[in-house]
């Protein structure tokens, strides 16, 4: 049965439809993949918060001409009560969800250096107004507020011990973070599940809706948690593939506070998603967070 939210968006693209299918795993918008008459297939997203269209259209159109990523056909700005959706092209590929090799990990390096290789004039993100570039310019002030905007989500969901361990470790390791680089285009979500690959390898990168401008040592949390942390050889392979590239930050110096900020960030993410739908998602996190701040 179609959402009525889809039924809108499907009048206002005027598709020769045969089939449309829902696209699981999808965790900030709806997703459908839609077959034509024509034997193609287009994605319809409809995000769950409209800046997320505007930021995701724009980067999308900034990459088109040169990274493996969906090319923009249309999109619908919404309305009063539609938060509007962006027609995609279809990468022949399946998510990277099954074992990587060395081989693999190469090409998942390569292609997310190329992205980082993408420079902007300020840190910031793009919402339906435009570019908004973060307060007084300052990456380590928008990580900082962020973290306590993370953990004020978090006060009814872990102890209070958990929370006075977590400022007092967040202190210990933001001081001693490296100078921060860029501003270069950061996914925020690169993970196995938006990389797609077919028998050559990595085909493309999808879910450009949370990227911006900021400083890549971000964007490395869900690669080192997702892939070198269970696949052994993957992080050298992948590092001589993002080499070849582009020179890599200092890992040792920046993975151990961002894998403790992405698990704070988890469990806010958990508290306003809702602890029910994603249970096992929940108590992953809050057991990472345990173990990175004894």
């Amino acid at each position: 049965m179609q959402s009525i939210q889809l039924q809108n968006v499907l009048e206002q693209f005027n598709l020769n439809i045969i089939t449309i299918e829902n696209v699981p795993k999808s965790f900030s918008s709806e997703v459908y993949k839609i077959g034509l008459t024509n034997n193609e297939n287009v994605y319809i997203k409809i995000p769950f918060i409209k800046d997320k269209l505007f930021r995701e259209y724009t980067i999308l159109k900034k990459l088109e001409s040169g990274l493996p990523v969906p090319r923009a056909l249309d999109y619908w700005t919404g309305d009063e009560t539609n938060n509007g959706a962006l027609l995609l092209t279809e990468i022949k590929g399946s998510p990277c969800t099954n074992e990587v090799d060395a081989r693999l990990a190469y090409q998942i390096g390569l292609n997310h250096a190329m992205h980082h290789e993408v420079s902007f004039h300020s840190y910031g993100y793009e919402e339906q107004n435009g570019f908004q570039i973060l307060a007084k310019n300052d990456w380590r002030l928008y990580i900082k507020n962020l973290f306590y905007q993370y953990l004020d989500q978090c006060e009814d969901l872990i102890t209070n011990e958990l929370i006075e361990k977590s400022e007092n470790h967040f202190s210990k390791l933001f001081t001693a973070l490296p100078q921060p680089d860029g501003p270069s285009l950061v996914h925020l979500d690169f993970r196995p599940g938006n990389i797609l690959i077919n028998e050559k390898g990595v085909a493309g990168i999808i879910d450009f809706e949370s990227a911006r401008a900021g400083s890549t040592e971000i964007d490395f949390t869900k690669i080192n948690r997702d892939i070198w942390g269970r696949y052994p050889g993957t992080r050298d392979a992948y590092i001589a593939g993002y080499e070849k590239v582009r020179p890599i930050i200092d890992l040792e110096r920046i993975l151990p506070f961002y894998s403790f900020f992405d698990a704070v960030g988890s469990i806010a993410w958990c508290s306003r998603r809702g602890i029910e739908k994603h249970k096992d998602f929940f108590y992953d996190s809050v057991s990472i967070l345990r173990t990175v701040v004894k």
